[in-house]
């Protein structure tokens, strides 16, 4: 059988950016990318249905920017894993990137090579951390980020719980599974309920959500290996 490929999605006005992009990715295995916008509009415009896996977006362009492109996923509740990748990066906008629905944020100027992994990471785990990024949070988090007025963590059963400081270790769901004994069908479940309890959108937002309420340390979370 046809091994699976990650589906992957490209969004940037650049387009000798996006042509060079596809042409390596699509020249590794494991890879594929399956559609390229030149704006925000244009992609949510053209694939409404046929969402890719993973997205490489970019921040501002003139036909819709990556806000509004993470907006509207969000309200559609997709299940595709948004990578920002921009020439305006800034480690100080990490949080307000995870709080809008990010799975990455990265700068345009990240090693093709370790792009390949960071899509990797977030198709397997649900989001990626580099380093620095885990440092801006240490400072950053309890102070600066709005508090999730949600569920406290009292509300969360033990069983919740045990997922969620296994997801901020970037365990995959099959390896939950394992580690808690359970079916994969039921850690998805309780990630969905974890998620919905917290009023978050996605695995990053668990992970400042777990921090926040001391449900882990920063120090914890285990990040991606280079």
């Amino acid at each position: 059988m046809e091994n699976l490929k990650i589906k992957i999605g490209i969004v940037d006005d650049d387009l000798l950016f996006v042509q060079l992009l596809e042409n390596y990715i699509n020249s590794h295995e494991g890879y594929e990318v399956v559609s390229t916008s030149t704006g925000g509009h244009h992609f949510l415009n053209e694939t409404d249905t046929d969402l890719p896996d993973v997205l490489l977006l970019d921040l501002r362009m003139s036909n819709g920017d990556g806000l509004e492109v993470m907006s509207a996923l969000s309200q559609k509740s997709a299940g595709t894993k948004i990578i920002v990748l921009s020439s305006f990066y800034r480690r100080s906008f990490m949080g307000q990137m995870l709080k809008m629905g990010a799975h990455a944020f990265l700068p345009k100027e990240i090693e093709m090579e370790e792009l390949l992994r960071v899509i990797n990471a977030v198709y397997h785990t649900g989001h990626y951390f580099s380093d620095e990024q885990i440092e801006v949070m240490r400072s950053q988090l309890s102070n600066k980020l709005p508090e999730f007025h949600a569920f406290s963590k009292d509300a969360l059963t033990e069983r919740e719980i045990d997922v969620l400081k296994l997801v901020c270790q970037q365990l995959s769901t099959k390896e939950i599974a394992d580690t808690l004994f359970i079916s994969p069908k039921t850690v998805e479940t309780h990630k969905t309920n974890l998620m919905i309890k917290t009023c978050v959108k996605n695995m990053a937002g668990l992970v400042i959500y777990a921090v926040q309420n001391n449900i882990v340390d920063a120090d914890e979370i285990v990040l991606f290996d280079k």
